[in-house]
């Protein structure tokens, strides 16, 4: 997560609209990871593996972009911005030891645009993004391993928990009702007295009702 969120506020201080969605998309995905973890839902684990799948790919096409493998030319294609503006990763003015220079008169500069140069960069900025992107595809690695087996874990709880009968085994039971109620007669004694002592006793069934 902390790693997803720095990588949102650089792209997003470089106007790069593409990684700014795919980060976006990113950061609700572990959000979701987390709270399946949290709430042992294996299902979410499983959209969170998912989706590393997608990251892993996509990542390994920004280190193919910015390291201009095959076709692909960052001089040119402008895919990290919808071809929205010209702006660049912002590692490519802000890298350590970077060193920007305006060059003045350029008849490159297009309209409110204008021409700079950079030099005595200690890594250019294409090498800073391959290796920030290298470094998230070693997290989603190690984060896909994490989903599975602890998906596989809450997946083998809830199967055995479904054979043991479920709360059977915990000796919890349904209250039954009962059609009516076992009515035990009552008896009072009644015993007379007379000066002499007790004359007789017998029991007294209680009063019939209908």
């Amino acid at each position: 997560m902390v790693a997803a969120l720095e990588r949102q506020i650089f792209d997003f201080l470089g106007y790069q609209w593409a990684p700014i969605l795919a980060n976006f998309l990113h950061i609700m995905a572990v959000i979701l990871g987390i709270f399946g973890t949290v709430q042992y839902r294996s299902r979410y684990l499983i959209l969170y593996a998912a989706w590393l799948v997608l990251w892993v790919g996509w990542n390994a096409f920004i280190i193919c972009f910015y390291l201009e493998v095959g076709q692909l030319s960052q001089d040119r294609d402008f895919i990290m911005t919808f071809n929205t503006s010209l702006h660049r990763s912002w590692w490519m003015e802000n890298g350590p030891g970077c060193l920007v220079t305006p060059v003045l008169n350029s008849r490159l500069a297009l309209e409110d645009h204008h021409v700079i140069s950079v030099t005595g960069c200690l890594l250019d900025y294409p090498y800073i993004e391959a290796l920030s992107s290298a470094l998230q595809i070693f997290l989603a690695l190690f984060g896909f391993v994490f989903a599975c087996y602890v998906s596989k874990v809450f997946l083998e709880e809830e199967d055995s928990f479904d054979f043991i009968g479920g709360f059977d085994s915990y000796g919890y039971q349904a209250p039954q009702k009962t059609s009516h109620l076992q009515l035990q007669p009552l008896y009072t004694w009644v015993m007379a007295w007379s000066r002499g002592g007790v004359v007789a006793s017998a029991p007294r069934p209680p009063p019939r009702r209908d």
